[in-house]
């Protein structure tokens, strides 16, 4: 057998149709045309076509997941004739999809979107390739179950070459009679037709299911192809028992991949890092996963906006998210005590954009956003850098449900008008510098502005809502009680800002507790999709809600700054329910710990559904609560996380964390290490960040064994400055994590 990618002969989109066939030897058949599909018959809507870079080469696929395209691995191998090996991650080159067209040309029809990761098979001719959106108006296909059986007739559907033409924009379909049946293949003979070049990745559906994918072709009677070549057979890639494989891999978590080869990356902030002489500067430490190095960020470079100087803090702040959707997780860096012009601590923040070289090597390096810019725009562009706004004191970066990327950035020492510090957020989305302001005094947003309210303090953000905190707002004469407001990215007011949903405080009537002095009800916040039984996709939310500065009553005393966690339900409408406070208790019950004044647990959180297609369970929903004051004998502040359950009753499914308890941050407890002011989930790890101490700090990626309830502990992962490649120049090391 032989591969021949070809070449497109003609430009146009329809016609950059070619690759990934095989050549076989085979007896002649008599091989047609096949059948043109009308753009009313739908029925192999989930029917895609695949072009590769600047058409180099063109191929079928079929839409498995609303993200997901199935296709042969061959379109993507950069020698299929030597190898049909892939590397996972962003694919090499530029690759765009077109599902659901019966022709091309119909722009009425399906949706375009980009290819931006790679998921091989080892064993067959077959990769999965995710979308950067996710498509809703085409219905994927189910796989098949059973392999299938010598006789019986398969249908096959693709965008590739026709009797007659070299790039049909016409979609067209053929039937296969199965020959023999194999491990990882099925030998199969056109009815009337062959599948042609171009073809490979498309379709083979039994009774509408997926049972295998074009994958070689002896391509008799296809255009271009010598006359006395007549024969139709060919070789389909199995795929009936893969939907293990492919339910894993779609229901998987995204991973932090800054350089686009399938390895889990870390960003690493230390804000007090000295660089270039400048003391505090601040800098950001890459480590690229597989052993591909480390690098770093910093004021200093070329590509980077501004200058180091002292007491910047660059890299206070920090959240990912792929904002310009090409299959590199982008980092969005918050420098909120930088000085913008003459303004002290105006801050601002920018996005780097991943590249497969790692940052800095691509095209486009950077995007800068700082308040007063005339290349911003928007609320952003139009308002003046003011001393102390804060711009980049939170940053929460996402994508909504139609999959469109958005950074929420909140600037909470923001005047509105003459009343100081009340603080605002803004949303940026589109892609670009598309920006919006929101604030207590913006249309249906609860709450009027008042002096210190610190509105943007704190964000959260998932595909469903985000979440705006504002810790110091007085809750009628309780100063500093905290409040948040809910939004709706999903869908934008007539001022184009997401929609306000409702405000939420410890008045609120189904919350326990009473909104007190000092509070801070809101001073960390964590949204995570829920999908609830019966629900067919995770449009609901978990919304956490830490009040560090809440008192606990244990016994008679009040333990000021004990701290507690709030646990709602947000529905798909954006109501929302009241489901359990989360405290350490008073010694005597199940939950690990005893609330004491100062242990201000609920000053950090983190959460993560681990299994965000399926139905949500106890299990499958973690959160991370830091409790950075926690005395452990004697040593002051020296700091805990406690894990939980979103779902679960607290003391079934807690679990306790400190240092050289064993579960994998190691050394002893000592005072002001503050841990647990650093955590950060992912779908397989928490990250514990100890910037405080010991020494310079050091990051520690915990497998999720190790923080759940019952769990075994495994093998830790040390981020360390002067270790790994790390450079030893470090002050907060772990600061943030992401």
């Amino acid at each position: 057998m032989q591969h021949f990618p070809r070449r497109p002969r003609l430009a146009a989109l329809g016609a950059v149709l070619a690759a990934g066939s095989l050549a076989l030897c085979a007896a002649p058949a008599s091989a047609v045309n096949g059948t043109p599909v009308s753009d009313s018959d739908t029925t192999y809507a989930y029917t895609a076509q695949i072009t590769v870079g600047g058409h180099d080469r063109g191929c079928s696929a079929v839409l498995v997941d609303a993200e997901w395209l199935m296709t042969a691995a061959s379109c993507f191998a950069a020698d299929p004739a030597a190898s049909l090996a892939v590397p996972a991650g962003a694919p090499a080159k530029p690759t765009t999809a077109v599902i659901g067209r019966a022709d091309l040309a119909n722009t009425s029809q399906g949706a375009e979107r980009r290819v931006v990761q790679l998921v091989p098979r080892t064993d067959r001719d077959v990769v999965l390739a995710r979308l950067n959106r996710p498509v809703t108006n085409v219905t994927p296909i189910a796989l098949a179950t059973t392999a299938p059986v010598a006789g019986e007739e398969l249908k096959f559907s693709g965008h590739g070459r026709s009797a007659a033409e070299w790039a049909p924009l016409r979609l067209n379909t053929g039937a296969y009679n199965v020959d023999s049946i194999a491990a990882t293949t099925a030998n199969v003979t056109g009815k009337s037709s062959a599948a042609c070049g171009g073809d490979a990745g498309g379709p083979v559906v039994r009774s509408g299911k997926l049972a295998g994918l074009v994958s070689q072709t002896s391509a008799g009677g296809c255009y271009g192809i010598d006359p006395t070549v007549t024969s139709t057979t060919g070789v389909i890639a199995r795929v009936d028992d893969l939907a293990s494989w492919v339910s894993s891999t779609v229901g998987a978590v995204k991973i932090t991949d800054f350089n686009g080869d399938g390895a889990e990356d870390i960003a690493i902030t230390d804000p007090k890092a000295t660089v270039g002489g400048d003391a505090e500067a601040g800098l950001v430490r890459i480590v690229y996963g597989g052993g591909k190095g480390t690098a770093e960020i910093n004021q200093d470079l070329d590509w980077v906006s501004g200058a180091s100087e002292a007491t910047d803090w660059f890299g206070e702040s920090m959240d990912t998210v792929d904002y310009n959707e090409d299959g590199y997780t982008d980092l969005v860096v918050g420098s909120p005590s930088e000085d913008v012009g003459t303004a002290t601590s105006a801050g601002f923040f920018d996005v780097f954009y991943g590249a497969p070289g790692g940052f800095g090597t691509g095209t486009l390096k950077a995007t800068h956003f700082e308040q007063g810019s005339a290349s911003v725009g928007g609320t952003m562009g139009g308002s003046a850098p003011e001393q102390d706004d804060r711009l980049g004191h939170a940053i929460a970066a996402g994508t909504t449900q139609s999959g469109e990327p958005y950074i929420l950035v909140g600037a909470p020492g923001e005047a509105l008008g003459t009343v100081t510090k009340a603080g605002m957020a803004f949303y940026v989305h589109g892609g670009g510098t598309a920006n919006v302001g929101i604030h207590q005094d913006t249309t249906g947003v609860p709450g009027a502005p008042e002096a210190g309210d610190r509105f943007g303090a704190s964000v959260s953000g998932d595909a469903n809502f985000l979440a705006i905190g504002s810790p110091n707002e007085n809750i009628s004469t309780k100063v500093d009680a905290g409040g948040l407001v809910l939004f709706n990215p999903n869908k934008l007011n007539a001022e184009s800002k997401p929609t306000p949903l409702s405000g939420v405080d410890q008045d609120s009537d189904v919350v326990s507790g009473a909104a007190e002095e000092g509070d801070e009800f809101g001073y960390a916040l964590s949204l995570t999709e829920y999908r609830p039984s019966g629900a067919a996709a995770a449009t609901e939310s978990i919304l956490a809600i830490g009040s560090p500065g809440e008192a606990m009553t244990v016994g008679t005393s009040a333990n000021a700054d004990a701290g507690r966690v709030v646990l709602l339900r947000v529905k798909a409408d954006g109501t929302w329910s009241y489901l359990r406070e989360l405290w350490q208790g008073d010694g005597a019950d199940d939950v690990s710990g005893t609330a004491e004044a100062g242990d201000r647990m609920g000053e950090k959180l983190t959460g993560v559904n681990t299994a965000p297609r399926a139905v949500s369970t106890e299990a499958t929903m973690k959160l991370a609560v830091g409790t950075p004051g926690e005395a452990i004998g004697t040593e002051t502040k020296a700091g805990a996380v406690h894990t939980f359950s979103l779902l679960g009753t607290a003391g079934a499914n807690d679990r306790w964390i400190e240092s050289g308890d064993g579960d994998g941050v190691p050394g002893t407890p000592a005072a002001n290490q503050n841990m647990g002011r650093s955590i950060w989930f992912t779908g397989t790890k928490l990250y514990i960040g100890m910037p405080y101490g010991p020494s310079t700090g050091a990051l520690y990626a915990l497998p999720h064994s190790n923080v759940t309830a019952g769990g075994t502990v495994a093998a830790v992962t040390t981020y360390k400055p002067g270790a790994g490649g790390l450079p030893t120049n470090a002050a907060y090391f772990g600061y943030v994590a992401r």
